[in-house]
């Protein structure tokens, strides 16, 4: 009976170191496991990829010399649109969204209004289109341009309150144009012109822009010299 229970605690003992063992085992495959999930989640992190760094916003840059789409040419200070109209080279600038504009000559002042841009004087000449003129320098008196011919020429505008708004004196570069395509009023002027004379007009509003939108109003004065003729 006493050899049985030795037996039996002997197994007993056997058993009990095996369950401590796994314990052991298992305890240690945790720790173990710890620093191998920490790598795992380490990897992962490195492993996110980074953000692409973002592209520098692309300055847009106005040339005249290219106009952009929509306009056939670009000179005096604004751009010719397909199909017809005008629109100033700030009005392009904003519709592009440029920010820098390259290319355009730089601007002389603007040459001082005459003191009778207020009224027409006396000693003007007026024709039945309401048109005033007055010879400032004559020229040779027999080369005239005529309704379809191309004329070169300085000149400047003003309104009647004396404010400047275009000059082919301050660009610095004479304007070369067909004459069916200019006001009316500046049209009926300069076929008064030979070549080499200068010559003051003072064109009524009908004769003129006519209230079309974003141009001078009312009675404009132009001292046109006529350069040549083609």
């Amino acid at each position: 009976m006493a050899k049985r229970l030795r037996v039996r605690s002997l197994i007993a003992t056997i058993i009990l170191g095996f369950g401590c063992l796994a314990l052991l085992g298992c305890s240690e495959n945790k720790k173990e496991n710890k620093p191998e999930a920490a790598a795992e989640k380490k990897a992962e992190t490195k492993a996110e990829p980074k953000p692409e760094p973002k592209e520098e916003a692309k300055e847009i840059v106005f040339d005249p010399r290219t106009p952009p789409p929509g306009y056939t040419t670009c000179h005096r200070n604004h751009c010719h649109k397909e199909g017809g109209g005008v629109a100033s080279y700030k009005q392009v600038m904003a519709e592009i969204g440029a920010t820098k504009i390259v290319g355009a000559p730089k601007m002389a002042p603007m040459p001082k209004a005459p003191s009778d841009v207020a009224a027409v004087p006396s000693d003007a000449e007026t024709t039945a289109s309401g048109l005033a003129t007055r010879m400032l320098k004559p020229g040779d008196g027999t080369t005239k341009p005529g309704p379809n011919s191309i004329v070169t020429v300085h000149y400047t505008g003003w309104t009647s309150a004396g404010k400047g708004f275009d000059s082919s004196i301050s660009r610095g570069r004479p304007a070369t144009l067909p004459i069916s395509k200019a006001l009316p009023g500046w049209a009926e002027g300069i076929q008064l012109m030979s070549v080499g004379e200068e010559r003051r007009m003072w064109i009524p509003q009908n004769l003129a822009f006519n209230g079309k939108p974003n141009r001078p109003t009312g009675m404009l004065v132009f001292d046109v010299e006529l350069i040549g003729v083609r």
